[in-house]
């Protein structure tokens, strides 16, 4: 009797994980508890398969939408629903019968008769989720096939399974290089351009053939921006010989003369002797701590190598400057050796640092036999003057430059003069505010900002502009 409902269009709804799908009963199997039905519908759209096989355990509920029925007998009848409005169904004829006596009725799902069937203990219903295509064993079971077809239809991918729309396959592709091909670039950019002209625009826009793009490197600015000007230091007497900095920026030398007279300027302004001594032994201890190694070598765990520097002064300005930066050095853990040899009458300045620099407990020595016999780590030199030759006959000058010369030690010369010869030959040298034209034994020249203004150099006809930029001291390269 199941052949009887080929033919009929049911409603099978499967639950809230599989859904609600609607066809005409292709086969009926009772022995396997399956129903197919072909063209299908799932949820109100087309299915893309040609037909579906389901297991009566999935089937919560069953409604006959339209009952194929060639002789229609008179008496009562039962009414199935359908979307168009009931449907009178005789109720003797044999197959209206055994599917109301059929314990797959449509008014019980298949699980709630299951759980009444008498003489068996009621147990919960658990739902396969894909189990009307993989427990198929009856007639036309939907089951994947490996040349990729599914009941004879070729299969959808997987995505198009899940997030389709079921909608037709036979839309056509959109060509988008025939549409493109009607957009003419030429004649909107020409019309661009006729309006920018008409609204006095200032900016001019051309066709992409007639841009030329402009490319730049990883180090440009993208931006545009005045051109860089290089000399930007020019003084009223320049000297014979000129340095750049890093970036290229010209540094013209002066002579000892006009610095003095620069200088003089800037202590009538407030930037004194003693400030002046501050900055410059500032400077030359923090280039002396980044030539001994810096932060590789000044650590606290490194307290068993501290540097040994050893400081050479003589009693003029320079060796204040050397007295200075000794103080400083100590002040960060360097084992700084001063030596300085007694005189009668030395200037204030140099008395003057020379009692800060005691309260630091470095060591003070006035004798070339007291200063180490193995090499230190670095040799600052302030023997020479810039004002005073005489110095350079005395017995302790010639001693000290002859134990520098043989301590095989790197030389940091601070202001060297430019008069004469270095006796001690230096590996850099360290100029003040503008450097001076030193000789060949000067080594590499660094330059040191001590503070000067601008209206300063102003003043005495000199037009600056800063080339230290974010560092006190610079290195100079012969321009």
């Amino acid at each position: 009797m199941a052949a009887d409902w080929l033919g009929s269009l049911v409603s099978i709804n499967c639950g809230p994980t599989l859904g609600v799908y609607q066809g005409e009963v292709s086969s009926v199997d009772q022995s396997s508890q399956t129903i197919s039905l072909k063209q299908p519908f799932h949820n109100g759209v087309k299915c893309s398969v040609p037909e579906v096989t389901f297991s009566a355990m999935d089937i919560k509920e069953l409604k006959i939408l339209d009952i194929t029925i060639g002789n229609v007998r008179n008496g009562s009848s039962v009414c199935a629903k359908s979307s168009s409005g009931p449907i009178a169904v005789p109720r003797d004829d044999p197959r209206t019968k055994e599917r109301l006596n059929s314990p797959q009725h449509c008014s019980k799902s298949y699980g709630e008769r299951h759980q009444d069937v008498p003489g068996q203990p009621k147990q919960g219903f658990r739902l396969r989720h894909n189990s009307w295509s993989s427990s198929s064993r009856g007639v036309n079971p939907v089951t994947p096939k490996k040349n990729g077809v599914k009941n004879g239809a070729p299969m959808k991918h997987r995505d198009d399974e899940c997030f389709g729309d079921g909608m037709d396959d036979g839309m056509e592709d959109f060509d988008f290089e025939g549409n493109l091909a009607l957009f003419d670039k030429a004649a909107v950019f020409s019309e661009i351009d006729t309006s920018e002209r008409r609204t006095n625009g200032a900016r001019s826009r051309g066709t992409p053939q007639e841009q030329t793009p402009t490319r730049y490197r990883h180090d440009e600015n993208v931006l545009e921006v005045k051109p860089i000007v290089y000399r930007q230091i020019t003084v009223p007497q320049p000297g014979d010989k000129e340095f750049c900095t890093d970036s290229g920026l010209i540094v013209p030398t002066i002579s000892y003369d006009f610095r003095k007279r620069l200088l003089s300027v800037a202590e009538r302004h407030g930037l004194s002797l003693e400030r002046r001594l501050e900055m410059t032994g500032v400077c030359a201890s923090q280039m002396a701590l980044t030539l001994l190694g810096g932060p590789n070598r000044l650590t606290p765990k490194n307290v068993h190598q501290r540097p040994t520097v050893a400081l050479l002064c003589g009693p003029h300005v320079q060796g204040a400057q050397g007295i200075s930066c000794g103080r400083h050095l100590a002040n960060h853990e360097v084992e700084v050796i001063l030596f300085l040899p007694k005189f009668v009458k030395m200037l204030e300045s140099v008395t003057s640092e020379l009692n800060v620099f005691s309260k630091t407990g470095a060591k003070l020595v006035s004798n070339i036999k007291d200063l180490p016999d193995s090499p230190v780590d670095l040799i600052i030199d302030c023997l020479d003057c810039h004002e005073s030759t005489f110095l350079m006959d005395q017995p302790w000058y010639k001693a000290a430059a002859n134990w520098a010369n043989q301590n095989r030690a790197p030389v940091l010369c601070i202001d060297p003069p430019v008069s004469r010869q270095q006796v001690v030959e230096a590996k850099w040298s360290l100029s003040l505010c503008l450097p001076l034209p030193l000789a060949e034994g000067a080594g590499r020249v660094y330059l040191c900002d001590i503070g000067v203004p601008c209206k300063v150099f102003q003043e005495v006809g000199v037009k600056y502009h800063s080339p230290f930029g974010c560092k006190f001291v610079i290195p100079l390269h012969s321009a």
